[in-house]
């Protein structure tokens, strides 16, 4: 079969070669498009070269506002926090939101663990009585046979915390694991935890292979696959914020506190018994959570994976906020897996990801934690303020107001001219494509 749009060989190509493939086969202006490739290229060719090393067939860059959220007050001690996302009633939220506690004690976090999680999968026909018998032999001896990998991280005060056998043959015949716990201190340390598990794979093998108490027929395993588990709930950090129902002062339309109070409670509550609320409810808290993550060069996607796995850990999928009301007293908390580095990978070698670091202080993998489960507090209480009061859509197409400005071409003088006709009306696409043409038909005029 005959296709110019298939390829054989693209990674062995230039990058000059991959953009006059692409832009030849999948475009109808290819020159226009080569050059706007080419412009998103960084002005410093060390930095590009640094970029593409990042990952495989690149032929620009993807351009992100790099924002910042000032006025967190995190424990006693404020932080200007960095965030990655291209939505900005997300910033103007979070940063609303951190304005608000910091006149009422700010955050508070803890972190109540940092264990990490691997596995080896493998399926086994012998009698599981006799490997538990000697598995305290084996742990020992997996321990050894690692060690080699784990002296670094031990120096720093990590390495392997707990071995256990976990027998899964009631959900697969003759499955069973090998489920490992990790400390791994300020790196996230994906590539550390694999690499024991799959010493720990071979030392299994070579272990049943060999151990006198094993039968001819039970010397036989078959390892599927040895890999961290990206479910980390055991890596958790809380953020709470609190404060007298009284102090939380007055909300638009004249609202006051203990009808707020009341209100976004309720709105809590519903994310717990309703997994179509939960998860926009969560999702408004990732909003934070990811943008802290991305601007630090951590894996947003294994955040978000471990929060949502945790988030239905009880067979429901709910709410990683809870709220209570209490003697008086507002208190709002958010619980969430996060595992996070500060060293090793992208946080080492992005430069922007190094200055995020230094704007925070350089804070150690679970200061970061801290920061960010805190953005995703503020998130989420400030999505909730605006969707218990105003609505969601009053804030967020303001902000949004730019965005539709720029779609539709207006010049600088037409923009201030939309922006106050739009101050007392309900912003919409449509609404403010017809102001603008009105504007301009009025000019011509």
């Amino acid at each position: 079969m005959s296709d110019k749009k298939v390829i054989t060989g693209f990674s062995k190509l230039s990058k000059m070669g991959k953009i006059r493939w692409v832009v030849e086969n999948f475009f109808k202006d290819p020159e226009l498009v080569r050059r706007e490739l080419m412009s998103y290229w960084h002005h410093d060719e060390e930095q590009q070269k640094l970029l593409e090393g990042f990952s495989e067939n690149t032929i620009s860059n993807f351009p992100m506002p790099y924002c910042v959220a000032p006025n967190f007050l995190i424990n006693g001690r404020t932080y200007v926090v960095p965030m990655v996302i291209e939505e900005s009633s997300v910033v103007a939220a979070a940063s609303s939101a951190a304005k608000f506690w910091l006149d009422r004690g700010g955050i508070k976090t803890e972190v109540p663990g940092t264990k990490k999680v691997g596995q080896v999968h493998f399926t086994w026909s012998g009698k599981l009585e006799k490997l538990q018998s000697v598995f305290p032999e084996l742990e020992a001896t997996l321990r050894k046979d690692a060690a080699p990998i784990t002296a670094n991280m031990e120096k720093r005060g990590g390495g392997i915390d707990h071995i256990q056998l976990v027998d899964m043959t009631a959900e697969e015949k003759g499955y069973y694991q090998l489920r490992a716990t990790f400390e791994t201190c300020d790196s996230m340390g994906a590539n550390f935890i694999n690499s024991v598990l799959e010493q720990f794979s071979k030392t299994l093998d070579q272990f049943l292979a060999s151990h006198p108490v094993f039968d001819e027929d039970e010397r036989d395993l078959n390892i599927i696959m040895a890999i961290l588990s990206n479910f980390t709930p055991e890596c958790l950090v809380r953020a709470s914020v609190e404060c007298k129902i009284e102090d939380l002062g007055t909300f638009p339309g004249g609202m006051d506190a203990s009808t707020f109070a009341n209100k976004f409670y309720k709105a809590v509550r519903i994310a717990h018994i309703d997994p179509y609320r939960a998860t926009t409810h969560n999702k408004g808290i990732f909003n934070g959570i990811d943008a802290v993550v991305l601007a630090t060069g951590n894996d947003f996607r294994a955040v978000e994976a471990c929060g949502h796995t945790y988030a239905a850990k009880d067979g429901l999928y709910r709410s990683l906020s809870d709220c209570s009301l209490e003697g008086g007293v507002f208190r709002f908390w958010l619980e969430v897996p996060l595992a996070l580095g500060t060293v090793g990978g992208l946080t080492s070698l992005h430069p922007m990801a190094k200055r995020s670091l230094e704007l925070l202080g350089n804070p150690s993998a679970e200061e970061l934690m801290q920061v960010v489960a805190a953005v995703g507090l503020a998130q989420n209480f400030a999505a909730l303020r605006s969707l218990v009061t105003t609505g969601i859509q009053s804030g967020h197409m303001k902000m949004h107001l730019t965005n539709i400005l720029i779609q539709l071409g207006a010049s600088e003088k037409e923009a201030d001219a939309i922006r106050k006709a739009f101050l007392d009306k309900t912003i919409s696409f449509t609404a403010v494509r017809e102001a603008l043409e009105k504007l301009r038909s009025e000019v011509e005029v």
